[in-house]
């Protein structure tokens, strides 16, 4: 398997760490195991009483009933806890495509969507979108890039790194064409049931087709990413057959504590995502206000849904040495090179500190230097 360095992930060990305010965070902010314990009179007992041997490969009971409750048409059954979102990635893919197949991203993304679909050796298609369209989807050049070995149409709504999110309209059209090419429509939803208007909510790919693959995750809308849990919905078994002889060769199950705080997370979701919404919506029109304030350097397609938006940058030189000095002055920001945009920045509105961040971000592009 070829697969290069993961450009994100390399940027972040390098900086999210060491930098005092993250700008850029793909996720909410985040609860302590305390926190999470009280949502529950007898939480800790149970957490306490945890036995720490190894898990059932596709997932405790407990949890796929939590996540198949996210559902319309989901049974407990028809749920594989992944250890994240991430080998959820990678297991869907390489148990579908293989040389001589062909697969569909939508573009920009978060790099291993495209780049995990490259290490199967199939071909791959960008179904890309841009700036300069408003980040519209063009459904006739999706059509266009439709090929009779094609297997998998991936697709992120709500989207990283832009924010927007699909009309339901356009979602059952992508939904239909994957469904008429015989292809699996493969919906990263790691950001559904943060929309910030609930009655965007698109429904789950899961829900609307039986082959379809929904893939879900505790760590963005939620905001418990510590936990390193994620999951596969779909009502085709031999999908899912294909992913668990997969699994047996990658993490084979998950942590025994991290599935009792997920489903406890997720029977008591309605509180996370009420803090979580609650600072999203505080924070987008701090930030709103921040960039008309510095519209000669940001301009924006405003995001629907989800803690993130990819604001381009003008009037600079180049973004990726931009990015270093505001980190440098303790503020990061998410270089757009690492989604293949280089005039964009990644900027993250889902933590608490966002008021304190802007402000030294204020201070830094006031600084001759910082441009």
């Amino acid at each position: 398997m070829d697969i290069g360095p993961f450009r994100i992930e390399r940027y972040y060990a390098r900086y999210e760490f060491t930098t005092r305010y993250m700008l850029s965070s793909s996720d909410c902010e985040s609860r302590t195991v305390a926190d999470l314990l009280e949502l529950e009179p007898d939480a800790h007992a149970r957490l306490l009483g945890t036995w720490c041997g190894y898990t059932e490969s596709a997932g405790a009971p407990e949890l796929r009933q939590a996540i198949a409750a996210l559902y319309e048409r989901i049974h407990p059954d028809e749920v594989i806890v992944t250890s994240c979102a991430e080998e959820g990635i990678f297991l869907l893919y390489h148990a579908l495509l293989e040389a001589g197949d062909h697969a569909i991203v939508e573009t920009p993304c978060y790099e291993s969507a495209l780049e995990l679909a490259r290490s199967t050796d199939a071909r791959v298609s960008q179904w890309h979108r841009s700036f300069e369209d408003g980040w519209a989807h063009d459904l006739e050049a999706l059509d266009g890039l439709v090929r009779r070995e094609s297997r998998v149409l991936y697709v992120n709504q709500p989207h990283n790194p832009t924010g927007t999110l699909m009309d339901r309209p356009t979602f059952e059209r992508v939904a239909e064409l994957a469904r008429a090419n015989r292809m699996v429509l493969f919906s990263d939803e790691v950001y559904r049931e943060l929309e910030h208007d609930p009655a965007d909510r698109l429904p789950a790919a899961c829900d609307l087709d039986e082959r379809a693959v929904s893939l879900g995750s505790i760590s963005k809308s939620y905001g418990l990413p510590g936990l390193r849990l994620g999951w596969l919905a779909t009502r085709d078994a031999s999908l899912r057959a294909a992913i668990m002889r997969l699994k047996d060769y990658t993490t084979i199950c998950s942590s025994a504590p991290s599935e009792v705080l997920t489903a406890l997370a997720l029977r008591n979701r309605d509180v996370l995502l009420e803090r979580n919404a609650g600072i999203v919506r505080r924070n987008l029109p701090l930030l709103e206000a921040f960039f008309d304030r510095h519209a000669e350097t940001f301009e924006w397609i405003r995001p629907a849904a989800g803690p993130i938006g990819f604001p381009r940058v003008t009037g600079v030189d180049d973004v990726d040495r931009f990015c270093q000095r505001v980190a440098a002055a303790g503020v990061l920001l998410l270089p757009g090179s690492v989604y293949d945009e280089p005039a964009h920045v990644r900027v993250g509105f889902g933590r608490a500190s966002l008021p304190e961040a802007l402000a030294v971000l204020e201070s830094t592009l006031a600084a001759p230097a910082a441009v």
